[in-house]
């Protein structure tokens, strides 16, 4: 059997693959925070047929060998934490992130998620969750009797309302933001957020716009990352390459025809 049918093959799959990858770039164009996922590709073994430098005579070596390729699979797909655009939206329960750094939430089954999504909401309690009802951690709890538009977040991630019958602000809590050796390590679980892995490293707190955190704004959110003209050629570029490999199989089809039709 001609090894260009899996190889082709072995293509098809790989670019079925990056237009999943694509999809859900473009599924996440208005998903707050979103951070878009690049499929990375490698090349599987090879059969040798003959290795470079095999005596070719007594005095000369063979320069260049001979090798056969059998396709391609997908090694990883990445995560690509670059910075999305900040957009004002004027609501006090929104943050954004500027630079380097995840919001840390407290889920329901006790264990913390990492987020870029600020789009916080200010329940009952005064507290900030997310839209899923998820507690900032470590938690700020606003007075009850604050006025609403007066919450302010500076850019060190102090918070700090105004209260009735007072001129002046009062501090009610610090944000801490979190960032990893290795966010690409980090593992997507859905709802915007991750968890800490192995791969990640332990979390690392600290206070926004200190040792290397991004600092934070008030009024702001980060929007997707997402490049849509960029992921748009990706996708001609991978239904192409998609088509080209089916082409490979059509055409090892036909030559096994034409020699499966030889007559002696």
């Amino acid at each position: 059997m001609m090894r260009s049918l899996w190889t082709a093959a072995s293509g098809m799959t790989g670019q079925q693959f990056n237009i999943d990858t694509i999809s859900n770039n473009l599924s996440n164009v208005n998903t707050t925070g979103f951070k878009k996922n690049r499929a990375d590709f490698e090349d599987l073994l090879y059969q040798t047929v003959r290795m470079a430098g095999t005596p070719a005579t007594e005095e000369t070596l063979v320069p260049v060998g001979e090798q056969v390729g059998h396709g391609v699979r997908v090694a990883a797909t990445q995560k690509m934490f670059t910075q999305g655009s900040l957009r004002e939206t004027g609501n006090v329960g929104d943050i954004a992130i500027e630079g380097e750094g995840f919001f840390r939430v407290l889920t329901y089954d006790g264990r913390f998620g990492y987020t870029r999504d600020g789009s916080f909401k200010i329940d009952s309690n005064g507290q900030f969750v997310t839209a899923q009802g998820y507690r900032l951690f470590p938690e700020v709890i606003l007075p009850e009797d604050f006025i609403r538009e007066s919450v302010t977040i500076s850019q060190d991630g102090r918070v700090s309302v105004r209260i009735p019958d007072q001129d002046d602000p009062i501090d009610v809590g610090q944000l801490e933001i979190y960032r990893f050796v290795n966010p690409a390590g980090l593992q997507a679980i859905g709802e915007n957020l991750f968890r800490e892995s192995a791969a990640s490293g332990d979390a690392i707190g600290g206070r926004p716009g200190f040792d290397g955190m991004g600092r934070t704004l008030g009024k702001f959110l980060e929007q997707s990352n997402v490049d849509v003209v960029g992921e748009l050629v990706n996708m001609i570029v991978a239904q192409r390459a998609y088509e080209l490999n089916s082409r490979a199989i059509q055409t090892s089809d036909s030559m096994l025809g034409i020699a499966n039709g030889l007559k002696r």
